[in-house]
């Protein structure tokens, strides 16, 4: 295999690679996020600089994927923390949790998405939206809401969707020093918004050491939301380098 072929391939391995070039569209990509406030000094131990903390609003969202451009079909959960970059309004990704190899490839080498293995489950189960997590064989996320009970405004909502989000990108050398510290920012894009509900919601969180959820305790739950939209996830940009 010469340079040519070797620059061109997508991912690892080369036999067959982990996830094809993007962008990438998600159809029917459905959504439970509770929206709830929790402890400011925790939420500032986890929020990496120059971001600054947006009041104490974290959320915690599954997400159903039945239908995604070289991933597949999987289901992700996991929090991010509302902050602010340069003055901008932006979702920080703390911790992402999912089922599927490629995803979880591609998220962390291409924008950074601090993802690891776990067992995600959205489903309506009677009358509840219902979203579990399971980390190696223990459930550490309970989350329910009302169903479709307050339909919320389609175009505001698809402009909440539209905002910045941000990853922390860490990618060592071969000699294990810092290769790559950089905070990378992206919009999703071509958004079709299929329905989008807010209501009640309920939250429990377990603590465990390696699912460190619980360290953003829940103080006040805010509010949830049930969404379902296809949308593009296109290539991000470097907002900070902290190797430059």
């Amino acid at each position: 295999m010469n340079r040519d072929e070797i620059l061109s391939t997508p991912s690892m391995p080369l036999a067959s690679p982990s996830y094809p070039k993007g962008p990438y569209r998600f159809i029917n990509r459905e959504y439970l996020l509770i929206h709830y406030e929790s402890d400011p000094d925790a939420i500032r131990a986890f929020l990496p600089e120059p971001l600054e903390p947006d009041g104490n609003h974290v959320f915690f969202e599954w997400m159903k994927m039945p239908d995604s451009t070289g991933f597949g079909d999987y289901q992700e959960s996991g929090c991010g923390i509302a902050a602010t970059y340069n003055g901008e309004p932006c979702n920080y990704s703390c911790m992402m949790f999912l089922d599927d190899e490629a995803p979880t490839t591609g998220g962390r080498e291409i924008w950074g998405f601090p993802k690891k293995f776990g067992i995600p489950q959205l489903r309506t189960i009677h009358e509840t939206l219902t979203g579990t997590l399971h980390y190696d064989e223990e459930r550490v996320a309970l989350g329910t809401m009302v169903y479709k009970q307050e339909a919320l405004d389609l175009n505001a909502t698809r402009q909440g969707m539209g905002k910045l989000n941000v990853n922390l990108k860490l990618i060592p050398d071969v000699d294990g020093r810092p290769k790559i510290a950089q905070l990378v920012g992206y919009n999703l894009q071509n958004i079709d918004l299929k329905f989008a509900f807010k209501g009640d919601a309920r939250l429990h969180l377990v603590p465990h050491v390696n699912c460190r959820l619980a360290d953003l305790p829940v103080r006040k739950i805010l509010y949830g939301q049930h969404l379902c939209a296809d949308l593009t996830l296109p290539y991000g940009r470097v907002l900070h380098d902290y190797l430059a």
